[in-house]
């Protein structure tokens, strides 16, 4: 059983789904409209992912990933929504603040977005770094199903959680070696930052 502290990082279903796949161990933050300092502060080092599904637009991911989009989408009526299932948490293995565009470009195979939304994303309070977090991602063995609060809505990054024991059984979604392998290539390009 693992310790994981009772918050969540509010996580795209669609990234936490090529989490889950190994299709990507990177995170993008520049924080939310809504976040009390303004911009992205990596809280914890270990957290839970939080699936969201209002922002995650076709137009905003990579082509080869618009069927994983509409697949996290086919259950999802806001209008209903009162639970949400926590599947998966992660470990931020470095926070890398980064401010320019050639790099971020350079990291675009490590990522699931469209290069163009990344770039908006760089630019979006120019005085500010865009956070890349490479993670090591936990399947939760069982995964817990929690309400919807008012409190866990809005345009933030971070949300204590209220219901859910923070002790858990997981298990990697990549092995040791190939998450090695894919920390290497993201570590080669970003070796010049």
């Amino acid at each position: 059983m693992s310790h994981i502290p009772p918050v969540a990082l509010k996580e795209w279903a669609v990234a936490i789904k090529a989490l889950d796949e190994g299709k990507q161990i990177l995170l993008i933050r520049k924080g939310g409209i809504r976040e009390e300092t303004r911009d992205f502060r990596l809280q914890e080092n270990t957290f839970f992912l939080y699936p969201t599904y209002e922002h995650q637009k076709a137009n905003l991911i990579k082509q080869e990933f618009q069927s994983d989009l509409e697949e996290t989408l086919t259950d999802f009526d806001p209008t209903k929504q009162e639970t949400v299932t926590i599947t998966h948490y992660a470990k931020v293995v470095e926070d890398i603040e980064l401010y320019d565009e050639e790099t971020l470009s350079e990291l675009a195979p490590h990522y699931i977005y469209t290069t163009s939304y990344a770039a908006e994303r760089l630019h979006w309070k120019k005085t500010k770094p865009l956070h890349v977090l490479p993670v090591r991602a936990y399947r939760l063995t069982n995964p817990v199903s929690i309400p919807v609060k008012e409190q866990y809505l809005g345009c933030f990054s971070w949300i204590p959680l209220e219901d859910m024991l923070p002790d858990v059984d997981a298990v990697p979604v990549l092995s040791d070696d190939e998450f090695g392998q894919k920390l290497q290539q993201v570590k080669l390009i970003l070796k010049e930052v």
